[in-house]
């Protein structure tokens, strides 16, 4: 069993930054993919950034520039939020995809997710 756990979430003023980090737990694996998704209240859970094994990132249009994902052997995932925004106020999820998918921007990739942790940027 897989267990993820978010971390790294508060209170910031727009333009700060803020770092997120998603720590695995329990059985070692190694993800073909570990990505963020966010989900504002009253909208729909959205894609973020991911990463792939082999070091390929990939990001939302709203976060390009502002956002950066990485990763380590260890299977722990941070996202790096620049230039934050209100609109980027939203509970963060971390996600891992052990059995390869191409549809990375989707959450029906991903087989293992955390609690979330919540991001809120005051304007």
């Amino acid at each position: 069993q897989v267990q993820l756990v978010e971390s790294g979430g508060g209170l910031v003023q727009a333009g700060g930054s803020l770092r997120l980090s998603c720590a695995a737990s329990g059985r070692t694996f190694r993800a073909y993919t570990m990505g963020w998704f966010r989900q504002a209240p009253g909208k729909e859970r959205e894609f973020v950034a991911a990463i792939r094994w082999s070091g390929s990132t990939y990001y939302a249009d709203s976060v390009k520039g502002r956002f950066t994902i990485s990763n380590n052997a260890k299977s722990t995932v941070y996202l790096q939020m620049n230039s934050l925004e209100p609109e980027d106020t939203a509970v963060y999820y971390c996600a891992a995809d052990e059995d390869y998918s191409t549809s990375i921007v989707f959450e029906s990739a991903y087989e293992y997710w955390g609690q979330g942790t919540q991001v809120t940027v005051s304007s």
